[in-house]
C-alpha cells in the first residue's frame, strides 16, 4: 500500500495463517513506520474486528488471531493536532459533569478519539470508570456535558434527556438587534419535517456590534436546532461556520451550554450545574433563569 496517496485514508487487513502482533502487521501492510502506527493506536484510530464486533486497540504488541481484521483510519491532520483541554466540574458516583471547550468533539470517530471529551474523561479517571456520553454538543459549541458511569446510569440519564426532563439553557450571541428584551419568544419551525421548538429571551443588545445576546431553552432536540432556528428567523448565531450570512467572525461560534438542571434519579433531589463564573468570556456567565416565565 502506498501511504503517500493522501493524508486521510483507511485500510483493512485480515490475518491469515499464524497470529501476529497488531503494530508489526499494520506497519508491513501500510508502509507506515512503526512509530506512526503506534501513534495511530494511541490516538484511537486502530480497530480490531471479529465478525460484527469492533473495538479500538491501543497496544502495538496486541496479538491478533487468524480470522480477525485490523482496521486503521488514518488522518494525518487529526492525529497530530493538539486537543483543547476539558475539565470536570462535578465528580459523582453515577455521572460526572464536564466543561467541553469549543473545538473538542463529545465522542470520538473512526479516525480517533484523542480529540474527544469521552477519551479525556477516560484518561482523567485512569480507566477505572466506564464512560457513556448521554447527550452531545456540536464540536463548535462549548459548555456543559454529562457523562454517565455505567450502563444503568446511562439508561437512567438518557431517559431523562429523551423525555425532556433535563432543562438545558444556552447563551447565544446573535446577528442583529432584537427588540423587546426580557420577553420569552418561541421558534417552532419544523426541522427536516420533524417538530422542533426553541424558546429564547433577549438579555441585551450591543448597538456598536449590531448583535443581541439571548438565553435559549430547548424543548426538542433536533440536530443543530438552535443554530438552524435562529438562521431561519434572520438572526444567525455569530461565528457559525455553517448557517447564516453576515455573521462570520474571528472568535468562532458564539454559543454555549451554560446551565443543566434535573431531578437526579440517584439522589432523588433537584440538582443544577452552571458554567464557572471564573471563565473570562462573558458568554459563560451564570444564566438568570427568572427571565423565562
Amino acid at each position: 500500500m502506498d501511504v503517500s496517496r493522501g493524508k486521510k485514508w483507511q485500510h483493512r487487513e485480515t490475518v491469515s495463517g499464524d497470529a501476529v502482533e497488531a503494530g508489526a502487521c499494520l506497519a508491513a501492510a501500510t508502509g507506515l513506520s512503526r512509530g506512526r502506527v503506534k501513534l495511530a493506536m494511541k490516538q484511537g484510530a486502530v480497530w480490531l474486528r471479529q465478525g460484527k464486533k469492533r473495538r479500538r486497540i491501543r497496544h502495538a504488541k496486541r496479538t491478533v488471531q487468524p480470522g480477525q481484521t485490523l482496521e486503521i483510519y488514518y488522518d494525518e491532520a487529526l492525529l497530530t493536532a493538539t486537543a483543547p483541554e476539558a475539565w470536570c466540574l462535578k465528580d459523582g458516583e453515577h455521572y460526572s459533569v464536564w466543561f467541553k471547550p469549543a473545538g473538542l468533539l463529545t465522542q470520538g470517530t473512526l479516525y480517533g478519539d484523542h480529540f474527544s471529551l469521552e477519551r479525556k474523561a477516560e484518561l482523567h479517571f485512569a480507566g477505572v470508570r466506564h464512560i457513556h456520553p448521554v447527550h452531545r454538543l456540536d464540536r463548535e459549541t462549548a459548555g456543559l456535558v454529562i457523562l454517565a458511569h455505567g450502563r444503568k446510569s446511562a439508561a437512567a440519564l438518557s431517559s431523562l434527556f429523551r423525555e425532556g426532563r433535563i432543562q438545558k439553557i444556552y447563551r447565544a450571541e446573535l446577528l442583529g438587534e432584537i427588540t423587546d428584551a426580557g420577553e420569552s419568544r418561541f421558534v417552532d419551525e419544523p426541522i427536516e419535517g420533524k417538530e422542533a421548538k426553541t424558546e429564547f429571551v433577549v438579555e441585551g443588545v450591543d448597538p456598536d456590534a449590531g448583535t443581541s445576546t439571548a438565553l435559549v431553552r430547548l424543548h426538542t432536540g433536533r440536530m443543530h436546532q438552535i443554530r438552524r432556528h435562529f438562521d431561519m428567523i434572520g438572526h444567525p448565531v455569530m461565528g457559525d461556520p455553517r448557517y447564516g450570512k453576515g455573521n462570520k467572525n474571528r472568535f468562532g461560534l458564539r454559543l454555549a451550554a451554560v446551565h443543566l438542571s434535573f431531578l437526579c434519579p440517584f439522589l432523588q433531589r433537584q440538582v443544577a450545574f452552571t458554567t464557572e463564573e471564573t471563565l473570562p468570556d462573558p458568554i459563560f456567565r451564570t444564566a438568570n433563569l427568572s427571565l423565562f416565565r
